[in-house]
């Protein structure tokens, strides 16, 4: 041991039997102290606005415009009266196919055709790839006229407005996915694909047997994320959609508001009721999404 280590030992012994701390202890206390009151903060503009919501959909039409937080007692009617009253379970149900049908296709699609440019080579891949990615630099709005077209005239077949392929279609392929799966499926390694050819596996059993397990984590946080996309879309559903019975549960909550009012006690329940999934995918799948993330951040 040094002189000047073992002098060091013996100012923090003699800090601690005094008490006192040292000024860079101070300071990296101080520091913990902010960060923490920081987080807490920020935890709380997150937190208050969803009490809120809950506690705005147990008060009554009346008792929203009064002082108050909370409500003064516990009142149901309004679920009762969402649920039973209003076309809000189809909502909901329609809600559910359609993110149901695009997290399905575009997990299976990007999957497949980022395995197809990770792992094959041909003409003008590249090139492909590229005009892919460069998708994502147009803005959705401008694609909402051809995709109304589209639907309203479809190739084959009869109308697609008002239907829940209409709905679902623009997303069941989509770019960033398939960005994400050619990041993963690049790591899969390819001595393992080549001992499955010998073992006679079919080029699709490849990706299904071996490149798929390999990729769960990014599957997951792929599958999460656009199904928490499609649950809260609006724009598109509001224009390919006219019968009421045919609506999402965003596009469907904005009728408890008209020109002369707005029901915020209605609103607000179904806002709550249509977080209850997403609030579940979260807490049940929130070790998939970190992973994730945290995977996709160390991917080359």
């Amino acid at each position: 041991m040094t002189v000047l280590e073992h002098s060091k030992e013996e100012t923090q012994a003699a800090t601690k039997s005094t008490g006192f701390l040292s000024s860079q202890e101070r300071q990296n206390k101080i520091i913990k102290i902010f960060v923490y009151l920081l987080l807490i903060i920020g935890g709380l503009t997150m937190v208050i606005p969803f009490i809120w919501m809950i506690a705005t959909s147990m008060k009554t039409a009346a008792e929203i415009y009064q002082p108050g937080f909370f409500p003064t007692a516990l009142n149901l009617e309004n679920y009762r009266d969402v649920i039973f009253n209003t076309p809000f379970p189809r909502w909901y149900l329609n809600t559910l196919i359609v993110a149901t049908i695009s997290t399905t296709s575009v997990v299976f699609f990007d999957s497949l055709i980022g395995f197809v440019f990770a792992k094959y080579q041909f003409p003008f891949k590249n090139i492909i790839f590229l005009l892919i990615l460069s998708t994502l630099m147009i803005p959705t709005e401008m694609l909402l006229i051809p995709w109304f077209i589209l639907s309203a005239n479809p190739p084959i077949g009869p109308s697609w407005v008002d239907s829940y392929w209409g709905i679902a279609f623009p997303g069941v392929i989509t770019a960033a996915g398939a960005f994400l799966m050619r990041q993963f499926m690049s790591g899969v390694p390819d001595e393992l694909l080549d001992a499955g050819r010998i073992d006679g596996v079919s080029e699709f059993g490849l990706f299904w047997r071996i490149a798929i397990p390999l990729t769960l984590p990014a599957i997951a946080a792929l599958a999460i994320f656009n199904f928490l996309g499609n649950w809260n879309a609006y724009i598109w559903p509001l224009i390919v959609t006219s019968d009421k019975a045919m609506m999402t549960l965003p596009v469907g909550l904005a009728f408890f508001s008209n020109e002369d009012t707005s029901a915020w006690h209605l609103i607000m329940t179904g806002a709550t009721l249509s977080v209850l999934p997403l609030m579940f995918i979260f807490i049940l799948f929130q070790r998939h999404i970190i992973k994730g993330i945290a995977l996709t951040g160390v991917k080359g």
